[in-house]
């Protein structure tokens, strides 16, 4: 007879509130060093020695924000929803806690994306807002965020909260696609992707090496925050458990 398929054991460990409390802790600070140093050689690097766009001039510059900050929101989304599938099939309270920690962190993400947007759209566009298939649907991923915020905090029962949240993670996975693809469905201002697995980027090195730089920092700043954010729900919820118990006391 053939074997079951069985999760691995560190999947189940991830589901423990005190291991992801103690294998957060001794990550944290190893991610906040990675991302403060990637982040101020990315930006001093595409801020100040990065040349000038041919056709943007100094305006460009704009990208070493405005593109991490729309990429990992988008990553973001992908990262509520798996973490709410996850608490949705196997019941595990960490991953409602990432989840509901992601949403806003992924708000304030899509924020800044569209504000960047907009502030680099006014000289390239001659406005600062237009209902392009890319920014409409980049504000909807705002809205979906938004709406798996308040789901957990406008219901009390969090068990309840989690599972209304991750049912509408999980149907608004339908916006990201189309915000990726929007630039190729549809007639739009927007410019396409600035890099492409499959393709050599069309910026020369020393416009496109800061700005990847920005994103992996970007990433990882998000992981500081995402951790933090997580810990101190895990504390929250697990607050009359002994070991957060004798936390405290230590402390």
């Amino acid at each position: 007879m053939a074997k079951s398929w069985k999760m691995p054991k560190w999947f189940y460990q991830l589901g423990s509130p005190r291991w992801c409390y103690e294998i957060t802790g001794k990550l944290l600070p190893g991610f906040a060093i990675v991302a403060a140093l990637l982040l101020v050689v990315g930006a001093v690097w595409g801020l100040a020695f990065a040349p000038e766009d041919y056709q943007q001039g100094n305006s460009f510059r704009i990208i070493y924000v405005h593109v991490p900050s729309a990429v990992l929101a988008q990553s973001c989304y992908m990262l509520m929803a798996v973490a709410g599938a996850i608490s949705l099939i196997w019941k595990m309270k960490v991953a409602d806690m990432v989840a509901k920690s992601c949403a806003p962190l992924g708000a304030t993400l899509a924020v800044l994306a569209l504000a960047t947007g907009a502030i680099w759209g006014k000289p390239t566009w001659g406005t600062w807002w237009v209902w392009d298939a890319r920014l409409t649907s980049m504000l909807i991923l705002l809205f979906l965020f938004i709406g798996v915020y308040s789901l957990h905090h406008a219901i009390d029962n969090e068990i309840n909260a989690g599972k209304a949240g991750a049912v509408l993670s999980l149907v608004g996975v339908v916006n990201i696609p189309i915000i990726k693809y929007s630039v190729e469905w549809w007639n739009t201002l927007h410019q396409t992707s600035t890099f492409k697995v499959t393709e050599k980027p069309a910026m020369p090195a020393d416009m496109w090496i800061p700005l990847l730089i920005m994103v992996i920092g970007f990433y990882c700043f998000f992981a500081v925050s995402l951790m933090l954010r997580t810990r101190a729900e895990i504390l929250e919820r697990e607050k009359r458990s002994g070991w957060v118990r004798d936390l405290v006391e230590a402390r």
